[in-house]
């Protein structure tokens, strides 16, 4: 388990309860089945919500069967909690010959930018977790809609490839359009 503080401000605009005197705390913890419903309502929040993607939880199986999906092989799934509730995810599912794939990474509206340190403490762990098992490479799928998520998976050593570059057994998401590569090993 991780710990990150952030502003009390910030849990405060998150509708959560702001701490007495001290900063909110942030655990990354793996993923668990008493998440599930939460992890779910956050994702399907913000793929409907906010960016009003056609998605669905069916038309996401993984969404209904995170462990079967991605806690396997050298794949993981994780969350960040604040106060018990689930305010981010992020998914590793393993692909084969040491490569994963990114999925679920989302972070509540109010958890979000660097002041937080959320997506980035997420996706620290996952790419730490890649790197003490060998995993050489994660790609990921994503939506011409998520600039902000273009612009911080570049900031964190992300590469853009062209869809013909994934390799085999990624799985493209209807919704995905633009796509990136990481290569380890993991250099922060």
């Amino acid at each position: 388990m991780h710990t990150l503080s952030c502003p009390a401000s910030t849990a405060v605009r998150a509708g959560l309860p702001p701490a007495q005197d001290a900063p909110c705390a942030i655990d990354i913890q793996p993923f668990q089945p008493r998440h599930a419903v939460a992890v779910r309502d956050l994702v399907l929040a913000i793929q409907q919500q906010e960016f009003s993607l056609p998605v669905t939880a069916e038309s996401q199986p993984d969404l209904l069967d995170i462990p079967g999906h991605y806690q396997r092989g050298l794949g993981n799934f994780w969350v960040a909690l604040r106060e018990g509730q689930v305010v981010g995810s992020i998914g590793l599912l393993d692909i084969g010959e040491g490569r994963g794939a990114l999925r679920k990474m989302f972070v509540a509206a109010p958890m979000r930018g660097s002041g937080s340190g959320v997506a980035q403490r997420l996706l620290d762990t996952l790419l730490q977790w890649c790197s003490a098992r060998g995993m050489q490479e994660v790609w990921l799928g994503t939506t011409e809609k998520f600039l902000a998520a273009h612009r911080f998976y570049e900031k964190s050593g992300f590469a853009r490839v062209d869809r013909r570059q994934l390799p085999h057994g990624f799985p493209v998401m209807a919704v995905d359009t633009r796509f990136y590569r990481w290569s380890g090993p993991l250099t922060r």
